[in-house]
């Protein structure tokens, strides 16, 4: 087992912090894009109300995801300074690009392949572990299409139930109900993307015979996590709630709370099955699923094309920087 001097733990912890506050910057839109793009809240109010639910998401969750995250991806005995290194190098790297660019892309996928492809340049295609990366592969498919069927199924469903109610009524009650949905998506978010920050800061633990040969993520580690994200929501990521908030399709407060209700139920699911899925996908899939619902075109497709694409290429260019990164660490310690 690697064991290196305690400045640079200490330093790799931090920049995990850094990765997990920039996950909540860049992924301030999925929590906030509908309820400010419906006008429910206005963006200073709704960041904070997104960021309290972030950070809270630790009392109502266990840490099975941070599990996955730090055992279930690259085999536990290969993973070093380095390899953590490398990982975040390339989940930062890629999640500063798309942020820059205003592309709604995955931080969660963007660790991911960080991850993997750090683990690859050290141990080869070997390094992988082929049940969790299989896993957290088909949550990449099947996260969005879950937000999206879930999102158009109650859309008809609770348009139905309100076909004789008055517009302005509907619009009222949808515009409170929102906040709770909006809270829901917040917590979910908390719960699923900080646990990843945990499970790498925990991994790195692990690697330095830190917690006594047992993969457990400690309290403060989890509170750190907890509050780094919720601060990163809290600034926000103003450029891409333009994108998701309007620019996908045309939102009122039904179609908000149902994509964001859709949503919540999606990350409460994966994260209580320790599945890392990525909360822009999951948010995208079920804007899309109430724009559809209404009529195919009232999805503005180039734009979710251009999502996906960016979805395709995240986790082969942040392992791409990871690996990059890897290679360089090993000449510096």
């Amino acid at each position: 087992m690697e064991s290196v001097a305690f400045p640079i733990i200490v330093a790799l912890v931090i920049t995990a912090l850094v990765f997990d506050f920039l996950n909540g910057l860049h992924d301030a839109a999925n929590s906030i894009a509908t309820v400010v793009s419906t006008r429910v809240l206005s963006p200073k109010y709704a960041v904070a109300w997104a960021a309290f639910f972030n950070t809270i998401a630790l009392v109502f969750f266990t840490t099975s995801v941070a599990k996955t995250i730090g055992t279930g991806i690259v085999e536990p005995g290969l993973v070093d300074t380095h390899v953590i290194f490398g990982a975040l190098m390339g989940a930062i790297a890629w999640n500063v690009i798309t942020w820059g660019l205003g592309i709604p892309s995955s931080s969660s996928h963007a660790l991911i392949g960080g991850i993997a492809g750090a683990g690859i340049a050290k141990g080869g295609l070997s390094a992988l572990v082929p049940a969790g990366f299989i896993k957290t592969g088909s949550a990449i498919v099947l996260s969005p299409m879950i937000g999206l069927v879930l999102a158009m199924s109650l859309i008809l469903v609770v348009s139905w139930m309100c076909r004789r109610t008055a517009p302005f009524t509907v619009d009222r009650r949808f515009r409170i109900l929102q906040f709770f949905s909006a809270a829901m998506y917040s917590l979910g978010h908390g719960g699923n993307d900080a646990q990843k920050t945990m499970g790498i800061i925990t991994a790195l633990l692990f690697s330095q015979g830190m917690l006594g040969g047992e993969f457990h993520v400690p309290i403060w580690v989890a509170v750190l996590c907890q509050i780094a994200m919720g601060l990163g929501t809290l600034f926000g990521g103003w450029r891409i709630v333009k994108t998701m908030g309007s620019r996908i399709t045309d939102m009122k407060q039904i179609d908000g709370f149902c994509a964001n209700a859709a949503g919540a139920a999606t990350l409460f699911g994966a994260t209580w099955l320790g599945i890392p899925v990525s909360t822009t996908h999951t948010i995208t899939g079920a804007i899309i699923g109430v724009g559809s619902a209404r009529k195919v075109s009232g999805v503005r497709w180039g734009i979710a094309g251009n999502i996906i694409v960016a979805w395709v290429i995240t986790i082969p260019a942040a392992g791409s920087v990871a690996a990059l990164f890897y290679g360089l660490s090993t000449y510096f310690w």
